[in-house]
């Protein structure tokens, strides 16, 4: 239930945000004011002015949960500071200006005013890597063909679609060499910007060659150091709470958004087709199966013969000759690493083993609120073959697994 944006001069808009960031920024230090002075009259002053303009968002914000959370944080707000509602709504101009589009423009000091009234900030991530393997926003764990174009995200604040191609000769997989993002008009923060990433070009502007848009650096393009897994740009959107980081790992692109909770819509029946919010549709799923070490290749169990032996570009992986090199790249034993063992079986190339190491480093650096790094959820495939994805260790001797997912 975030704040619906119009630009005609008719319609009736939820201005809330407004009210929250004039109110932030009248009682920022930069203005004199401090909240913790109880007795403080101008605090008071600037209080009874957010609560004036709270009011007059009544109609137009009825059913909004920013709306109610502040309407609530004000009363608190009153009581705390033994503020009468009776009184002067204007303060004394002051010879510093206050940076309300500032604060409006800035997704962190939007929320600041409501954190005591259970308006804690959550975040959730999406990323796309390797053949390809797909984290949703829901935190669901999926290995997708999804070849051509596909959108990862679509709403109200921006877009992102990605093209994948195929990447071996008689399989279904897949991997990304186009990304295209587009920064909707956010009315005050930002005009409209697009960025697009192909494996040939990765650049450190957005289309029309600028590198920031709005005022205040409310998005901006950076160069990213960190991790030394490919080339890496972050895109910083302050406006909307967003960050995105974008890598160029050998011949193709890897994707990784962290996005606020309250710019998506989660809803099961949301937003049409969104990768990043629905995962892929479920004939685009790659099922899971069961590899032996004992093979010395991978086995496409039920696989059809017209599509011809696996032929990977660079080199032939056994399972044991993969899972070393993973557990060497990864230092740890997830779904990620899982991904990583597949890549190489699948494709022979060991870029797709650095894929999923920056993959990994990219959900550390862009964490969800609520991390299951070790578990996320993935499909479960009923009947006898009910397995999970987990990493097996054997023993004694003992034929050692790893349950992958593997092309039809």
């Amino acid at each position: 239930n975030g704040v619906v944006f119009c630009f005609s001069a008719h319609c009736q808009q939820c201005r809330i945000q407004r009210c929250n960031a004039e109110y932030v920024a009248s009682t920022s230090p930069a203005s004199g004011l401090q909240e913790d002075a109880a007795l403080d009259v101008d605090y008071c002053t600037a209080l009874r002015a957010y609560a004036l303009c709270t009011r007059r968002q009544a109609r137009s914000c009825r059913g909004d949960l920013v709306y109610h959370s502040a309407d609530f944080r004000i009363k608190e707000l009153f009581s705390q500071h033994n503020c009468s509602s009776d009184g002067p709504t204007s303060a004394k101009a002051s010879s510093t200006p206050r940076p309300a589009a500032l604060e409006l423009c800035d997704y962190e000091s939007r929320v600041l005013a409501l954190g005591s009234a259970g308006h804690q900030k959550k975040y959730a991530h999406c990323g796309l890597f390797g053949d390809p393997h797909l984290r949703t926003f829901r935190d669901e764990f999926q290995t997708c063909k999804v070849e051509g174009a596909w959108p990862l995200i679509d709403n109200r604040f921006l877009s992102v679609q990605v093209t994948n191609v195929p990447v071996v000769l008689g399989s279904s997989a897949t991997a990304t060499s186009k990304i295209t993002v587009i920064f909707k008009a956010y009315h005050g923060c930002t005009e409209q910007k697009v960025y697009q990433a192909t494996t040939e070009d990765l650049p450190l502007a957005f289309q029309d060659g600028t590198r920031s848009g709005g005022e205040s650096g409310s998005l901006a393009i950076f160069e990213r150091g960190g991790p030394g897994v490919g080339r890496q740009v972050k895109i910083q959107a302050r406006y909307i709470g967003t960050s995105i980081i974008i890598r160029r790992v050998g011949s193709y692109l890897t994707f990784a958004i962290r996005m606020p909770e309250d710019t998506l819509d989660l809803s099961e029946d949301s937003g049409g087709l969104q990768l990043c919010l629905h995962g892929c549709p479920r004939n685009e799923l790659i099922k899971e199966h069961m590899v032996s070490r004992q093979g010395q290749q991978p086995h496409l169990h039920g696989a059809s013969t017209e599509l011809g032996p696996l032929r990977p570009p660079h080199q032939i992986y056994t399972l044991e000759r993969a899972t070393a090199k993973c557990r060497e790249t990864l230092q740890v034993e997830d779904l990620y690493f899982q991904s990583c063992v597949f890549d190489l079986l699948t494709t022979g190339d060991p870029e797709f083993s650095m894929a999923a190491y920056g993959a990994l480093e990219d959900l550390k650096a862009l964490p969800p609120s609520k991390l299951k790094q070790n578990s996320p959820r993935t499909p479960r495939v009923s009947g006898r073959g009910e397995t999970q994805m987990l990493a097996a260790t054997a023993a004694n001797g003992c034929l050692l697994s790893l349950l992958i997912l593997l092309l039809l």
